[in-house]
């Protein structure tokens, strides 16, 4: 292998990024989650009486170009056959959006594949339930009529909603409002899917839960209906303004398009008209989650976490932090730090705000990966006056960073101690997963590497020979770490050999060694490494059977991290790499980004920048002398 090829390619890599970078110093990709983002926007302009040709067309092109040929949609590639819930989705929205008539072929495709799938009765999305349930297609679930007092009663005698994951929260609080209201709005212009339901009964199947026996027994008691009605008008006021609150300034909740989507449904029923200027103005919001250069919807857009990782992967790439770009880039990131309190002092009430968010517009939401990629890509401006606040910024953000780590010793992504809920609670795809915000590998993992290879934790500080043993007590039994929020076993086994090893684990540490031996072990005969979203799904790892250029490069940090010496499993996966970075084909833009397990998977581009960039200058530094 010629290192001069490497060099080679972290130029044109850096030279890409640097024309690609905004002029106000971020960088902007299109964040892609697929269609459902598109379809939603679809159904509900519909559903509001809205007609906008053009950009509905645009959006109506972009989805039925993803329908396979089996009528199906997939939410990645090698899905097998196709998906019900996006099918059915996507159906929706094409007669939603006036261009396609339900005996036209791709409709009857479509429906054809949905029925061959058990009907819409089977669908298991709370996602694909709730818009179906708001839109009059279906039933509202019984799991899903839980008394808002349940939540919202100063009596102290329901669950804790802050006991749920904030994303979990920013959806459930506008379903909860519909399905306590059993509202529904319909108009001519909805196609009627009751054909879809083959038993004709509009229920779906996974609504067998001990909360829809709960609300089974307690519909049939006497005075039901009183009970159920106690306290349930002030419920609805805590929870509108709960909604209200978090609003963005883009008048997004929480910057998510899907949350928005069901909170304008729920103002609806709670008696808001179509044309109120705050419903006006979050379409508004909607609208400005569009890519720049395509007709799509993204679920939140993410800005700040690619400016903070492509910055810190220009700066291991040898550019300089005193050059222009990367100066423009770190004002951007310092004035985006937050600094209102946000649901994350609920459970840290003494914290200052300091975090970061995903996205340009979070001001209420920060996360812990996106602060430690932004303190990392801010760490050689620290002490610049030409930066808002300068090193009292930096710091604020590292303390709160240090503060949501959990009594387990690891780290969350939102908020730190999320409390347990019963797992039987919903029987939604990916229910388990989203409820609550534990501590994960892979998260956890860039913040050892952080506190380590740039700030000098390493191991013999007690803090951090404890996170050291929380990653190690999950190793599976084939050397394997599974990761969250990266698909999903290559990425989750890369961060912990690279975080472990930058906070001084030796290299031929038993549990390192055993990492590297299972990378190698699936190693593709092309070199490189690519993982199945299926993984994610039956949490267990699943081969794509071809190369990606995230998960290869993941693979790589792990094994250059474990290996003194340039070994040919190195050469041949370096070479891959470069391999795959020439290719345009499908595994260029796999989803290597996991959402909801099971439902929501996402295509970062700039994936295709920040990790090459990384483990090729990785490579040049340890092994091109």
């Amino acid at each position: 292998m010629d290192m001069g090829d490497l060099r080679e390619r972290i130029k044109l890599l850096t030279n890409e990024l640097l024309h690609r970078q905004s002029a106000d110093g971020a960088w902007r990709f299109c964040f892609d989650s697929g269609v459902m983002t598109d379809n939603y926007l679809i159904i509900l302009m519909t559903a509001l009486g809205i007609r906008d040709p053009g950009f509905i067309h645009a959006l109506a092109v972009r989805i039925a170009a993803a329908q396979y040929q089996n009528g199906a949609w997939k939410l990645y590639p090698d899905e097998p056959e196709g998906n019900l819930e996006t099918t059915a989705e996507s159906c929706y929205a094409l007669l939603c959006a006036g261009y396609y008539r339900p005996g036209d072929p791709r409709i009857l495709q479509a429906k054809q594949f949905i029925r061959s799938k058990g009907g819409l009765s089977e669908a298991r999305s709370l996602l694909t339930q709730v818009i179906f349930a708001a839109t009059g297609q279906a039933e509202w679930p019984r799991q899903l009529r839980i008394p808002l007092t349940v939540f919202f009663s100063e009596l102290g005698v329901g669950f804790d909603l802050f006991s749920l994951s904030g994303h979990a929260r920013a959806h459930l609080v506008p379903t909860l409002v519909m399905s306590n209201k059993q509202f529904y709005v319909r108009n001519d212009n909805m196609p009627d899917l009751s054909d879809l339901f083959l038993d004709g009964s509009k229920t779906f199947t996974n609504d067998k839960t001990w909360i829809s026996n709960l609300h089974e027994l307690f519909s049939a008691l006497p005075l039901a209906s009183t009970l159920a009605s106690i306290g349930s008008s002030a419920a609805m006021e805590q929870a509108e303004a709960y909604m209200l609150e978090r609003l963005e300034p883009n008048d997004t909740l929480l910057t998510y398009e899907t949350s928005t989507v069901l909170m304008i449904f729920s103002l609806l029923a709670l008696g808001y008209s179509a044309e109120d200027p705050l419903i006006k103005r979050m379409l508004v919001g909607i609208r400005s989650l569009q890519c720049m250069d395509r007709a799509h919807i993204q679920i939140a857009t993410s800005e700040v976490w690619d400016t903070a990782l492509l910055s810190h992967a220009l700066q291991e790439a040898g550019v300089s932090p005193q050059s222009t770009a990367l100066q423009n880039a770190a004002y951007y990131l310092a004035v985006r730090q937050q600094t209102r309190k946000g649901d994350w002092a609920i459970r840290s009430p003494h914290t200052e705000p300091g975090g970061w968010g995903f996205s340009d517009i979070n001001t209420l939401y920060p996360d812990v990966d996106d602060s430690v990629a932004a303190l990392r890509a801010l760490l050689p401006y620290r002490q610049s006056s030409s930066f808002p606040n300068g090193a009292a910024s930096w710091q604020r953000g590292l303390n709160w960073v240090l503060a949501m780590r959990n009594d387990d010793a690891g780290w969350p992504a939102f908020e730190r101690k999320g409390k347990w809920m019963p797992a039987s609670l919903f029987q939604f795809e990916g229910s388990t997963d989203v409820a609550t915000d534990p501590s994960t590998v892979d998260l956890t993992s860039r913040v050892l590497s952080f506190l380590g290879k740039d700030l000098g934790m390493t191991i013999g500080h007690r803090w951090i020979d404890d996170t050291v043993q929380w990653i190690l007590s999950h190793q599976t039994k084939e050397g394997s770490w599974y990761g969250r929020w990266g698909i999903c076993y290559i990425n989750g086994t890369g961060a912990a050999v690279q975080g472990m090893s930058d906070a001084g684990m030796a290299s031929d540490h038993p549990a390192i060694k055993k990492a590297a031996n299972w990378l190698l072990s699936i190693q593709n005969e092309d070199g490189g490494w690519g993982e199945s979203c299926l993984s994610d799904k039956v949490k267990k790892y699943v081969p794509l059977n071809a190369s990606t250029p995230s998960q290869t490069a993941w693979a790589l940090d792990a094994l250059i991290a474990a290996s003194d010496k340039l070994t040919p499993e190195l050469e041949k996966g370096a070479e891959a790499l470069l391999r795959t970075l020439e290719k345009r084909d499908w595994t260029y833009y796999y989803p290597t980004g996991a959402m909801l397990p099971g439902s929501v998977y996402t295509h970062y581009p700039s994936y295709n920048y920040i990790w090459p960039l990384l483990t090729l200058s990785a490579m040049v530094k340890k092994y091109g002398s």
